[in-house]
């Protein structure tokens, strides 16, 4: 059983897919793991030290291997590269992207997107969006406060008083969650909104203040699989008047709102960022779905009349050696059920609840019902 460590063709993507700690437990599971030259560098991972870890540096690893491990989709050309019936695991973006997939399909790989882990208990350890998304709502603060020009926490000097910022965190998953965490962590005074009632309470614990309407609509506005359901206009309306006017008060805004296969709900207008006072900083980290902001620009810090709209690109790449430990780790958890350790070799349960929810591409089909082209059965 060989496994591979790809290294990201996107120059843009410094994390890596597994890590020495990781790499000695895959060999502990029977498997022989190469990794790629200089895959772990930007992740702060140099190659010698997957070598001492027990695997071997080459470039013609991820061709030979039974399993390949990136942190993004292949390539096309990368695709055609690896053999046919290899397991390829990373986060495949599959939404939108259907010829990628068909690519995928046609290159005979055995494609699995870690994004699609179901919401599950058995599952939580090998959950990317959670492990990624928490970084990214720490490193939304930090960002925050280099781009804000006063200090967070209220500071009494004998020179007079400087008051605490206020931060206000819009969308209150495993980003949010921890964004708030951190804002307060800092001395911030910190408020939240969530169109979905569980989490009333879960900002409340962490010392924030919830605004929201909290209507019959709000009471039922969440997913089975605990996402937050699209809201009606009407809903919509009646939160951006009350958003809008705790805005116009707020220094720091963070928003964090997705919904999977869509693109990212508009919470904040050009009018609300008019509204807010020159030095207030917005972070959206949406941007990337087309963000929650209008005026919003990925990869670019876009000033609009001394208010700053932050839209970074791939916020937990940003703190690569962190995101890399734990998306590495993921990907071990995940790989432990797809491997018979007796046998030491690979041996996928098809019927598995978590194999069917993540399984793209096999035998030379998409299999995923969410992506299968239309018209298949």
């Amino acid at each position: 059983m060989k496994i591979a460590v790809a290294a990201e063709s996107d120059k843009a993507e410094p994390r890596v897919a597994g890590t020495p700690e990781t790499v000695k437990k895959l060999i502990g599971l029977g498997a022989e793991v190469a990794v790629e030259p200089g895959a772990g560098v930007q992740s702060g991972i140099l190659d010698a030290d997957y070598t001492a870890a027990g695997a071997t540096v080459s470039k013609d690893a991820a061709k030979n291997a039974d399993v390949v491990l990136r942190v993004r989709r292949p390539s096309p050309e990368e695709s055609l590269l690896y053999k046919e019936g290899a397991l390829v695991i990373a986060i495949m973006d599959p939404y939108g992207h259907e010829v990628a997939l068909k690519g995928l399909a046609d290159a005979g790989l055995v494609a699995f997107a870690m994004e699609l882990m179901p919401r599950i208990t058995r599952a939580q350890s090998m959950d990317v969006l959670s492990s990624q998304a928490n970084l990214a709502g720490y490193r939304a603060v930090i960002d925050a406060a280099a781009e804000y020009g006063r200090a967070l926490p209220m500071m009494m000097t004998a020179a007079g008083t400087v008051p605490a910022a206020k931060a206000f965190v819009m969308g209150v998953g495993v980003a949010g969650l921890q964004a708030i965490a951190t804002a307060r962590r800092l001395g911030a005074v910190v408020t939240a909104t969530d169109v979905r009632p569980a989490v009333k309470e879960q900002v409340q614990s962490l010392g924030a203040k919830f605004i929201a309407v909290e209507d019959d609509e709000f009471k039922q506005a969440e997913t089975a699989g605990g996402y937050a359901k699209e809201m009606s206009k009407e809903y919509q309306a009646k939160q951006a008047e009350l958003v809008a006017e705790h805005i116009k008060k707020q220094d720091i805004v963070i928003t964090t709102a997705l919904i999977p296969g869509r693109p990212a709900p508009r919470l904040i207008t050009r009018e609300m960022v008019a509204s807010m006072r020159p030095g207030s900083v917005i972070i959206d980290l949406a941007v990337e779905r087309g963000g929650n902001v209008e005026g919003a620009r990925a990869g670019e810090v876009v000033n609009v009349n001394g208010v700053k709209i932050v839209g970074h690109n791939n916020v937990p790449g940003r703190l690569a050696a962190s995101a890399s430990a734990l998306y590495a780790k993921n990907l071990l958890t995940f790989l432990d059920i797809l491997i018979d350790k007796k046998e030491k070799k690979l041996a996928i349960n098809w019927d598995d609840e978590i194999v069917k929810a993540t399984a793209l591409t096999r035998d030379g089909q998409i299999i995923h019902p969410n992506f299968q082209p239309k018209g298949a059965a």
